[in-house]
């Protein structure tokens, strides 16, 4: 064990969400294969990284939702109650969910997410810039139950899910967590939910391997934030980040690959590293579509509309924009 993992050792109890981070990160790296939960891109620096990100000449899907959501908000304010609570479900920055603050009459907005600092000035910014709404921010992971604020208890709820994140778990992952949101916002409430569409590959790629090598560095970071928050010994020059379209899967998918034999030590484990041998960062989902059809029939293996009305407990009410590099902001209603 190195200096600072020792003295990280001697600190415990550690804080609740550097004990789950090391659990995952000790329990993922010794599976095989391996893989990092892609949940912890977002310490405050992986934040910052994803925000550069979203405003890449090649990165579509912010730019594509922000246009459904600047052309059709005003459909979606027609269904959402008016003095409702809006709670949206790994909130990062607040460019998208602006568009519908301005739109509908919230009675409050609980943006969850779990890099609190980032949470926190996102949260003051919107105060200043909306001093009539009450914010309530909540750190914590949104794919485990957490408790909504109090002073939302008696309002309607309206979920918002944007970003394609949805992609970016497994079928039966999506489906628990579609679950567990039903459960959280309550008989009644409804969601908003951006969706990526399938298309052609070449958009895709580039989409996740930026010429400026920021997404890279996003990737990376992780190793970094083990080195910092748990005491490893990651050489970030060791790895490559790689992303390619898993065509039989329809699905992108991100890696950090070993550059070459190497052991990494993180709270007095060792993983060793073949040549070539990758850690699955993270899965993004695509849907598949067909003329005539919301959206065609597709096996339990990919995610869509039978996933989220057949499993989750929700209902489909509203399908909403196309466009060049096609996306799908939906709305749905909890039974």
């Amino acid at each position: 064990m190195n200096v600072h993992a020792s003295a990280l050792a001697k600190a415990h109890p550690v804080d609740e969400a550097i004990s789950a981070f090391a659990g995952d990160v000790i329990g993922d790296l010794a599976r095989h294969p391996k893989r990092l939960s892609p949940k912890y891109f977002y310490d405050a620096r992986g934040s910052e990284l994803f925000e550069q990100i979203t405003v890449l000449p090649e990165y579509y899907p912010t730019r594509t939702e922000l246009s459904i959501l600047r052309d059709r908000g005003g459909e979606i304010a027609t269904i959402i109650p008016h003095g409702a609570a809006l709670v949206e479900f790994g909130a990062g920055a607040t460019t998208k969910v602006r568009l519908l603050l301005e739109r509908c009459e919230f009675g409050g907005y609980v943006p969850v997410d779990i890099s609190g600092d980032f949470l926190n000035a996102q949260a003051d910014g919107l105060r200043k810039d909306f001093p009539g709404l009450d914010v309530y921010p909540v750190a914590a992971d949104f794919t485990a139950p957490f408790a909504l604020p109090e002073p939302i208890a008696g309002m309607a709820k309206v979920g918002f899910f944007p970003g394609s994140t949805l992609g970016n778990f497994e079928p039966h992952e999506a489906s628990a967590f579609l679950r567990s949101a039903r459960d959280i916002l309550g008989e009644g409430a409804q969601m908003v939910i951006g969706v990526d569409l399938e298309k052609d590959e070449r958009t895709l790629y580039d989409a996740y391997n930026d010429a400026a090598g920021v997404t890279a560095r996003f990737n990376l970071n992780v190793l970094e934030r083990i080195n910092r928050e748990l005491g490893g010994n990651f050489d970030l020059s060791g790895f490559l980040h790689r992303s390619i379209y898993n065509r039989d899967r329809h699905r992108i998918e991100m890696h950090l690959i070993s550059r070459k034999a190497q052991s990494v030590r993180v709270l007095g484990h060792t993983f060793s590293f073949r040549p070539g041998e990758s850690i699955h960062r993270f899965t993004r989902w695509r849907l598949r579509t067909e003329t005539g059809r919301r959206f065609r029939p597709i096996p339990p293996s990919h995610l869509g509309a039978r996933l989220v009305t057949g499993r989750s407990g929700l209902a489909a009410r509203h399908d909403r924009g196309r466009g060049r590099n096609p996306m799908v902001e939906d709305a749905f209603c909890a039974q």
